[in-house]
């Protein structure tokens, strides 16, 4: 991209109407402006004309210093914004939470402002920040501005802000890491005199007016650039920055303190780290004395003093992180051990060197809480294990390392699981309700999270409530709820109503739950919603609180969130008494439901369950954890049969945990709406007719860095007489602007059978299909998937030449013969009405199913037998031994082997359409598993006729609505889905359906000679003739399948 940079100018004589001393711009600054368009200067409304008139009428005395940023700020920047279509001065009258513009109050710590002076926003949710100067200040070459600016976007994770003393506008990549010797230009990505704002006023809406925003323009600026060098999220640098202080500390610790068990090590680091961050982000929010943790730079025995820290926030703040002497009433045990530790000075300074200016990037007052939730859910994915030397060593823990990392819950995700539990539940309600006391209500409103982690599904619940009770304050009349002993708003400006801090710990502590297996985990969300707690407070309301209401500033949270295994009861130990040791027993973590929230499960159950549960397949759970493997199948229906993942579990288990009225919100895979493991959890849905809402995403991603196939399930305990399915194509559509095709499905339509909801306009047309009472796998004989040899190295080999093949198990060519080899295709190689050659064979030692003796093999292809013989020892070490006997040269799987040899037609697993091709001889072999495939073996000799219908549009429309669809546009082409493919069968008896029946057999004949044909074709010109061709007979096939299946001209049109 080009950008003119100008310097300030000498202003030119004053004019009545300012006109632009630039010609009209036709640069296209962001990808979301068309480029080519020519912008002109009655573009810019009257407002910005008569504001750079004035300014030009009066420059000098704007840019004298006596011209202060609060008087640009009222005269300039509010005006020029308010053109752009943003409410600056929230004449609308919209609550804090709603508000297009926040202006935020200049809060001096340590001699410098802590937060940006506007915060535009869309819905509550932040977009960009604008730091304004005033006119003395040279924006283009001044480092100061800049990196201020940058440092608040950055940390608050914004792509774009704008810097701008009216005068010069310059607009910041935000996601470039800032660093204390950046250049002014570093992230610079357009830079504007006043006096191009006429003529490029168009680039400027398009991006930054509230409509631009509003309509995703603004957004997908930020995705074009998204890989951007140099680009660095905020909580990427974090995490690398917390995790280097994990490994220092560590090592610290476990060497100065050779007596701690590596459970007491994992707990006396996570502790540390949690106690800095909170004090430090306590400091930057004007909470705490800015620069106290600084001051232990200077000076020795850092950590003595900074226990004195920890002990003086214990008074101040009540919180589990300093927790330090037994209290009455309080259930948890105070840490008695970090106060005990030896650390060293060095690795304490260098994380708090690392925590100030200019070492530091982090602007930690603007730092949002779901990007600290982000951070430290991927931090609690790694372990610190001690060696036999007592030395500290970080790795991953065993079900993260199976998984292939962790993967944080987009913010959107949990908003709109929040809203569709916490919200629906709320609706009708007054707070008093909420909070279960009179008259109104039983009991509170109870929300869990049984696999918390690090808090992100509860911060967004909790952040939900605060908002609600604040809009009903503010909209009862908020002077009544400011006034008496204990008022639950206080007016922080004029219309500013927030809540309390007293009221926001009695929220959290009547209506926000948690459970955990992993300790720290459990802190890390403790930790997460005591920061939510204290946002908007400062020194000065803390104080308060001590000094009128005798209580300190933070909740106790031991009786709301609790570590623990959701799954598993204490019923176990007494199952397990002598069959497991103490380690065994910590690590399992058994969890009593009642015992630990006895009130709630008294009183029925908790009213929402929320969360993103893990998901582990079984198979790799058995590696680490095979007893809870055991314990989740005897005690779960959902977990009774198959292969299960974990997460199937979970929903039984949170449904199980509801009260009547209770509704659950989970992300999850879909893979058990399909899945035979689901089976059952299916069934137990359906037979309470407790499916809700789904939001189906169907191969749309949603976590970042991983390929996971999800929905969002919303579940109702007391059952539902439809359900509202929702199925998203695109999902920044949906996010963005709320596209998504959607529909109802009868309860009474909602079974333990496979779960495939159509929605929309082809509905009627997937229930037409549906309904036809022939399916595939009534006419077929068998559907079987390719063979499995265990080693694959020694039976296939790449023919080199005329006798001579490649083996890769030898790493050379050998010499053999022809009698035992048969053609392997791969699911690449199965083309549509065709195998596409390849010169790859199988060594096949099998006859009708039969191992072949090694007698005749060796008489009959004595090379083949010698090379067999030179790889005996890798066949027969296949699966520990398996195979070390007689049948050391079997296949490892004998699945199939008895008819792969007959006439069948053949399909890839994996295909973006139908890709059904026929091996009339039997002589194809194809392997099972990832680049495999399917065979078909039908009753009746129709091979061709059913292969015209399978490669059909219509027929494939409908197979696509029932199979796993997968990332790239891909579909599962496996035995259970395609078995299900509806088929029209003829009746023979009926001319016309003979009739019928004949064409479609003459024009598959003539389709797969076309594609011999084509195969064989050298000359372009021959090509392209047989390719027309074949899309014309492609056409009377399809035209042929509408007829067949009686299909009308606007159903065709749906598919």
């Amino acid at each position: 991209m080009l950008f003119r940079l100008q310097p300030k100018q000498s202003p030119p004589a004053a004019t009545k109407k300012f006109q632009s001393k630039t010609n009209s711009s036709t640069i296209c600054i962001f990808p979301a402006i068309e480029r080519g368009s020519t912008v002109t200067t009655e573009q810019a409304p009257d407002a910005i004309l008569d504001l750079l008139a004035r300014f030009e009428r009066n420059r000098e005395t704007y840019q004298a210093n006596a011209y202060n940023e609060t008087q640009l700020r009222r005269e300039f920047i509010d005006p020029f914004f308010a053109a752009l279509g943003w409410d600056v001065d929230n004449k609308q009258g919209f609550a804090e939470a709603y508000k297009d513009v926040i202006h935020e109050d200049a809060i001096k710590i340590g001699g410098a402002t802590k937060a940006p002076d506007y915060c535009f926003r869309i819905g509550g949710t932040r977009k960009f920040f604008v730091e304004a100067k005033k006119p003395a200040v040279n924006l283009k070459d001044e480092v100061s501005p800049a990196f201020q600016l940058r440092r608040y976007a950055w940390s608050a994770k914004l792509p774009l802000s704008i810097l701008t003393d009216f005068e010069e506008f310059a607009v910041y990549d935000c996601r470039v890491r800032p660093a204390k010797n950046d250049k002014p230009a570093v992230g610079r990505i357009l830079f504007l005199n006043y006096q191009d704002y006429a003529a490029r006023w168009e680039e400027i809406s398009r991006v930054f007016s509230k409509q631009a925003v509003l309509e995703g323009a603004f957004d997908k600026y930020a995705e074009t650039t998204k890989a951007k060098k140099g680009t660095a999220e905020v909580d990427a640098a974090f995490l690398k920055e917390i995790e280097s202080w994990r490994e220092a500390l560590a090592r610290n610790i476990a060497l100065r303190n050779p007596k701690l068990t590596q459970r007491e090590l994992n707990f006396s680091v996570q502790r540390t780290i949690d106690r800095l961050i909170f004090l430090r982000i306590c400091e930057d929010r004007g909470i705490e004395d800015y620069g106290a943790l600084q001051a232990l730079l200077n000076g020795e025995r850092v950590y003595p003093r900074l226990r004195d820290l920890f002990h003086r926030a214990d008074e101040r703040y009540n919180s589990g992180i300093f927790h330090f002497q037994k209290e009455k009433d309080r259930r948890e045990e105070p840490d008695e051990l970090t106060l005990r530790l030896q650390i060293d000075d060095k690795p304490l300074k260098d994380i708090i060197r690392s925590l100030y200016y200019p070492d530091s990037p982090y602007e930690f007052s603007v730092l949002p809480a779901d990007i600290l939730g982000q951070v430290y859910e991927q931090f609690l994915g790694k372990v610190i294990r001690l060696t036999s030397g007592h030395q500290a060593k970080v790795e991953d823990k065993p079900e993260v390392k199976k998984a292939g990392g962790v993967y944080y819950t987009p913010t959107y995700i949990v908003d709109y699981i929040v809203k569709n539990t916490v919200g629906k539940l709320l609706e009708g309600k007054i707070p008093k309700q909420v909070a279960g006391v009179g008259a109104h209500g039983r009991a509170p409103l109870r929300i869990l999270d049984p696999a918390c982690g690090s808090g992100s599904f509860l911060i967004g619940a909790y952040q939900y409530l605060l908002d609600w009770h604040r809009d009903w304050y503010v909209n009862d009349g908020p002077e009544k709820h400011a006034a008496g002993k204990r008022p639950e708003l206080y007016q922080a400006g004029k219309g500013d109503w927030r809540l309390t801090t007293a009221e926001r710990k009695r929220i959290l502590l009547n209506n926000i739950f948690g459970v955990d297996i992993d300790p720290q985990a459990v802190e890390v969300t403790k930790l997460s919603l005591l920061l939510k707690v204290l946002e908007g407070e400062n020194e000065q309301t803390i104080s308060q609180q001590l000094k009128f209401f005798h209580e300190r500033a933070l909740p106790d949270l031991s009786s709301n969130i609790k570590c623990g295994n959701s799954l598993i009861g204490p019923d176990f130990y007494e199952q397990q008494l002598n069959l497991i040791d103490d380690e065994e027993r910590l690590r399992i973590n058994a969890f009593d439901w009642q015992a630990e929230f006895a009130e709630i499960m008294n009183a029925g159950g908790f009213d929402a369950v929320i969360g993103n549960p893990p998901y582990i397949r079984i198979q790799t759970m058995k590696e680490w954890a095979p007893v809870e493997v055991e314990v989740y199948k005897q005690s779960y229906q959902a977990a009774s049969a198959g292969n299960y993942d974990i997460y199937v579990v979970f929903v039984e288990k949170g449904l199980g945990l509801l009260n009547k009225s209770g509704r659950l919100g989970f992300i999850l895979p879909h893979k058990f709406f399909n899945a035979k493991y689901g089976e059952a959890l299916r069934a137990l849905i359906a037979k309470g007719k407790h499916l809700s809402h789904v939001v189906h995403f169907g191969d749309q991603q949603i976590f970042a860095g991983a390929t996971t196939y999800t929905c969002l399930l919303f579940l109702d305990k007391a059952g539902r007489d439809e359900c509202h399915f929702v199925k998203i194509d695109d999902v920044e559509s949906w996010r963005i602007e709320n596209k998504a095709v959607e529909g109802k499905i009868a309860a009474s339509s909602i079974a333990s059978a496979e779960w495939n909801f159509a929605v929309g306009r082809g509905a009627d047309l997937f229930e037409k299909f549906g309904r036809m009472p022939v399916k595939l796998g009534d006419v077929a004989q068998r559907i079987f998937q390719g063979f499995k040899t265990g080693a694959d190295s020694v039976f296939i080999l790449e023919e080199h030449s005329n006798g001579k093949y490649y083996s890769k198990a030898l790493e050379s060519v050998i010499h053999i013969e022809t009698k035992y080899l048969r053609p392997l295709y791969k699911s690449g190689e199965m083309k549509r009405y065709y195998l596409h050659k390849n010169s790859r064979f199988v060594i096949f030692p099998y006859r009708d199913g039969t191992l072949i003796g090694w007698r005749e093999i060796s008489a009959k292809a004595p090379k083949t037998a010698e090379y067999l013989r030179s790889c005996k020892e890798i066949l027969a070490k296949r699966e520990k031994g398996r195979w070390a006997g007689e049948q050391w040269y079997c296949y490892s799987r004998n699945q199939a082997l008895e008819v792969v040899s007959n006439a069948k037609i053949l399909t890839a697993d994996l295909n973006p359409s139908a890709n059904y091709c026929f091996d009339e001889l039997g002589k194809a072999c194809f392997p099972g598993g990832a680049a495999g495939g399917y065979g078909i073996i039908l009753n009746q000799s129709e091979y061709l006729y059913i292969l015209g219908l399978l490669n059909s549009k219509a027929v494939d429309y409908y197979h696509k609505q029932i199979s796993t669809n997968f990332r790239g546009g891909w579909y599962g082409y496996d035995a259970k889905v395609i078995r299900n493919i509806p088929i029209r069968t003829i009746n023979f008896s009926d001319p016309a359906d003979k009739t019928r029946h004949d064409r479609m057999v003459a024009l598959v004949e003539r389709m797969l000679a076309l594609h011999q044909q084509l195969a064989a074709a050298k000359v372009g010109h021959d090509k392209t003739a047989l390719q027309r061709q074949i899309e014309a007979t492609d056409k009377q096939i399809d035209q042929l399948v509408y007829e067949l299946y009686g299909l009308s001209e606007e159903e065709i049109k749906i598919i």
